[in-house]
């Protein structure tokens, strides 16, 4: 009997409803949520202005065109498609982009364009825990108009509870997401479809012959109405960034045969329902159900609130180890919170910083209509960065034509620049806000890289080549001691400078050692863990290859170093680290804001032992000052 061909992209099964859940409950938590805020922000633009169908039904048909354009043709349909070895996300589509540039200014200009779109995502991360989380929670004084004052704390201790159980990972909670976000879509959709039954013509929004008289009557106000239409697309990045994840075709298949209907029979309910009464206007998505509905839709609201939360806030956890793997940040303690899944994660400085940035936004704005301002802005520069990336993939590597690239691409990255340009007028409201954060990052990360780079260069000038110091090691009479030594090294080329610091001062090496360097690679996972030479008797060098979505983990890795033929005991193996002592230099290469931000980043980066998982205890540190 003969095997069975694998299965290919073609002939691939159908995903298991298991699997479409999760997608449901990780992927559409952030898009799934956007009704609370996106046509009631929208609408809100009009104030002063007797509300009519010419309103309604343009807003109307310019959220469904911008789900169509934006959601299923850019990102479902063309996006997805350039995936790096089935990872996705801005950073590995930068990768991805890098990978395939020839000249250096080409590759510099795609880092910095994937730099901006993941700092931005950062703002994002930010932001949307505070509007989803207040725009549920006000369901309450839509309710009763006499719990208003009890939103904001409510709210505040959601967020709280929200960051405080982050260590203990998604991995039970999780179970739950999929299930929910299948009441929430059914909930909402069918709310809508009630809606919709008694004025059953806003379905004619679909026409975007709406959405260009609504340009046509107010022009230039409508340029400020596209800055609250983008926030019906808010989470699309998230579509791609989570594809590694659970694969491209659950999520296109989730996407076109529920979550899209439901989403759009929901504003068009909502459109109706304002239609039917103008006091809905106040809050057209909780308003647009029976009364007897709204509390049990606001708990459920929050609940889908808070897993929108969670989807962005791991995506920030990931998109940080992504940026530690590629260089652009110092190292971070990275906890695994599953034994199972290895993307599930758990970093306490971003957790951290992600609490204090959102409590500080909700205090500070208090209403989700007001941090309404503060959210386009972030989420349309990720999606200039993303077209800007793709076309250069889908140029280069899928090899269109430049006509088609242009035609597709271009007009994408122009319907993205409207929706920029229009966010960028609320800048005074909030849009500072986002803007801020990324501005502050992209310091953080090109100072960061640059300051590496610096410290590489000098490094390597300075260092001793290994070939002509392994032909000299014989003659020179050096004293070999009993035991393993393990010497971390960040060019296996160059002889270490922990090495050359213990002969220095000990004048022994010991009799069996090894050179370990770690190398970062640009995929999502290294296919050969591995590579072993050896250079000499009783020198051995090992390089250890990582993706950007893995966490390396020296000691275990080298458990596999007796398979390979060279004896390893983790007991009596020592660890030799060179630690960095960085000082200013007298003639410096690096602005002086750019190298007090190095420093500092340096002085408080996790120490190698702990990033690389090194017993504590078996680790000999051997300093250096490097003045930069």
């Amino acid at each position: 009997m003969t095997a069975a061909p694998a299965a290919t992209a073609a002939t691939r099964p159908a995903p298991q409803w298991t699997t479409l859940l999760a997608v449901l409950g990780i992927v559409y938590g952030d898009i799934g949520t956007s009704p609370l805020y996106a046509f009631k922000s929208s609408l809100i633009m009009f104030q002063g202005i007797r509300i009519s169908d010419v309103e309604i039904m343009g807003i109307l048909s310019l959220i469904f065109w911008s789900l169509i354009l934006i959601v299923t043709v850019k990102y479902v349909t063309l996006v997805m498609r350039a995936d790096n070895r089935g990872e996705g996300g801005i950073l590995a589509l930068m990768a991805l982009a890098q990978r395939v540039c020839v000249s250096p200014w080409m590759r510099g200009a795609v880092a910095l364009t994937g730099i901006a779109g993941a700092c931005l995502f950062f703002g994002d991360g930010v932001i949307t825990p505070a509007i989803s989380v207040l725009s549920a929670v006000e369901g309450l004084e839509v309710y009763s108009p006499a719990l208003k004052d009890f939103v904001l704390p409510i709210a505040v201790v959601v967020i709280v509870v929200l960051f405080a159980v982050q260590w203990r990972g998604t991995e039970r909670v999780g179970r739950l997401f999929g299930p929910v976000m299948v009441v929430w879509f059914l909930t909402i959709g069918l709310i809508g479809l009630s809606q919709i039954v008694v004025h059953p013509y806003v379905l004619l929004s679909i026409a975007p012959w709406y959405a260009l008289r609504l340009c046509i009557v107010y022009k230039g106000m409508a340029f400020f109405v596209l800055g609250a239409v983008v926030l019906c697309v808010t989470g699309a990045e998230a579509l791609y960034a989570d594809m590694g994840h659970f694969g491209a075709r659950p999520i296109r298949l989730s996407w076109r045969f529920f979550v899209l209907p439901a989403l759009v029979l929901n504003y068009f309910g909502q459109g109706a329902a304002v239609v039917s009464n103008h006091a809905v206007l106040r809050n057209p998505f909780f308003l647009s159900a029976p009364h007897w509905l709204q509390l049990p839709l606001v708990v459920l609201a929050t609940m889908a609130t808070v897993i929108a939360s969670q989807s962005v806030i791991s995506g920030a956890y990931s998109l940080a180890r992504q940026a530690m793997q590629l260089g652009f940040l110092p190292r971070m303690t990275v906890r695994h919170t599953s034994s199972v899944e290895q993307g599930q994660i758990y970093v306490p400085q971003v957790n951290m910083l992600l609490a204090v940035g959102v409590l500080v936004l909700v205090l500070t704005f208090q209403t989700s209509d007001s941090l309404a301002s503060a959210y386009g802005i972030a989420v349309t520069g990720t999606f200039l960065c993303t077209a800007l990336l793709a076309a250069i993939v889908f140029r280069r590597q899928f090899h269109w034509s430049r006509p088609l690239t242009l035609g597709v691409f271009g007009g994408l990255f122009l319907i993205d620049l409207v929706f920029f340009s229009a966010n960028t007028l609320k800048v005074v409201e909030g849009g500072w806000v986002p803007l801020s954060l990324g501005l502050g990052l992209m310091a953080l990360m090109t100072s960061w890289k640059r300051g590496r780079d610096l410290l590489l260069a000098r490094w390597t000038a300075d260092s001793l080549p290994l070939a002509p110091f392994l032909a000299r090691l014989p003659q020179s009479r050096t004293l070999r001691v009993p035991g393993m030594a393990i010497f971390l090294t960040g060019n296996p080329d160059y002889v270490p400078t922990s090495l050359l610091h213990n002969l220095k001062h000990n004048k022994v090496l010991h009799e069996r050692v090894i050179f370990v360097t770690v190398q970062n690679l640009d995929v999502p996972e290294a296919r050969t863990r591995m590579n072993v030479e050896e250079l000499a008797p009783g020198i051995t060098r090992v390089i250890l290859r990582y993706g950007f979505m893995e966490s390396p983990n020296i000691p275990r890795a080298l458990e596999d170093l007796p398979a390979r033929g060279v004896p390893f005991d983790p007991m009596q193996a020592s660890y030799f680290l060179g630690r960095e002592v960085m000082v200013p230099g007298q003639a410096p290469k690096m602005s002086l804001w750019r190298r007090w931000l190095f420093l500092v980043m340096a002085r408080n980066a996790v120490p190698a032992t702990e990033f690389f998982r090194i017993p504590s205890d078996r680790v000999v540190e051997l300093g250096v000052r490097v003045a930069i």
